[in-house]
Formats: structure tokens, C-alpha cells, sequence
């Protein structure tokens, strides 16, 4: 069984937000594979389906981004997931806006929520699919909780569906293979 984690904030407020990328992703993700991810546990949203024959359970913390260890550590415990079948999807300003980058593990990069889930699972051997949002030019805080300009979201557009194609491409062969096609 796998778990695919899309991070950002709850709310119609930070909706398609620079920090809601990994939302945004899981949700083309579960629109193309036909799961609902409206079912409120784990504190988040979940859905669960079937992929290249894989079981999958695709998860939206609900915790706001800082928290999202909370709800990932109780749908790993009560699933009793591996933490190899774990990719989390969020947001980096570190990257250009339109670039994606897969890692088997690291550091969280300063990135809060993926800091919070390596705290909360004890581990920063997790999987994680990066969406490049480029460097603030004003306040960071302002930067990634406001919605990009229209040339950063055509960019941020593209990038959201190669990071669906890798997130199929990780369940159709593997995560390795995602990582030498998509970075």
C-alpha cells in the first residue's frame, strides 16, 4: 500500500497558493485516477483507490502546513505504512517556478511541514516530489500564501502536471525511474 501526501493550508483563503502546490498536485493526481479524496480522518482529507494495480491512499493534511506531521503519522500508525511507500508532494522555493525534483530523503530544506513529518515519523528517509515556486521577491511569508503572477502560474501549470506524470511513473515502475525521467 501506498501513501501519496499533498501538503498546504486548509481553506477557500489559501486555495492555489505558492505553499498549496502539493494540494494542487494530489488533487489532478486523484481527478485522473478517479479517487475521491473528500473522506475526513486522520486530520485530513483521504481517499483511497487503485493505480497501475497499486493500492494507494492519497492524503490532505487539514493540520495547516506546519502541523502536517500530525495527521501523516496517524494514517501511517493506524495503516502501519512502510515509510519506503510514503511520497510526500509540496511546494520549494528553492526551485524555479515550473521545475519538479524527486528525493529519496534529505533534510527537509526548511520547508516546515516536510520538517514536521520527519519529526513526527522519526526519519528523513521519506520520499517527496518538489514543486519549484522560485525565490520571494518581498516577504516570504506573503510570497508563498499569495497566488503566483499568470506567467509564474502557466509555469507552476506545467510543473503540476509533470509532477502527476512522475507521480504515475512512481507507482507504474518506480521511484527511481521517476527520478531519472522527471529531474
Amino acid at each position: 500500500m501506498k501513501l501519496i501526501v499533498g501538503l498546504g493550508n486548509p481553506g477557500k483563503k489559501y486555495e492555489h497558493t505558492r505553499h498549496n502546490m502539493g494540494f494542487d498536485v494530489v488533487d489532478l493526481f486523484a481527478d485522473l485516477a478517479y479517487i475521491d479524496i473528500s473522506k475526513e480522518a486522520f486530520k485530513g482529507l483521504v481517499g483511497r483507490g487503485k493505480v497501475f494495480d497499486e493500492d494507494i491512499y492519497i492524503l490532505k493534511p487539514q493540520t495547516f502546513m506546519n502541523l502536517s506531521g500530525e495527521s501523516v503519522q496517524e494514517i501511517v500508525s493506524y495503516f502501519k505504512i512502510d515509510l519506503d511507500d510514503i511520497i510526500v508532494v509540496y511546494d520549494d522555493m528553492a526551485l524555479p517556478a515550473g521545475q519538479i525534483r524527486l528525493r529519496e530523503n534529505g533534510s527537509s530544506g526548511g520547508h516546515k511541514g516536510m520538517q514536521n513529518i520527519i519529526e513526527h515519523l522519526k526519519s528523513d528517509k521519506i520520499k517527496r516530489l518538489r514543486v519549484g515556486i522560485g525565490e520571494p521577491t518581498y516577504d516570504t511569508i506573503d510570497y508563498v500564501l499569495s497566488k503566483p503572477s499568470k506567467e509564474e502560474q502557466l509555469l507552476i501549470d506545467e510543473a503540476v502536471k509533470k509532477a502527476v506524470e512522475a507521480l504515475k511513473e512512481s507507482l507504474r515502475s518506480n521511484f527511481e525511474k521517476a527520478m531519472s525521467l522527471y529531474n
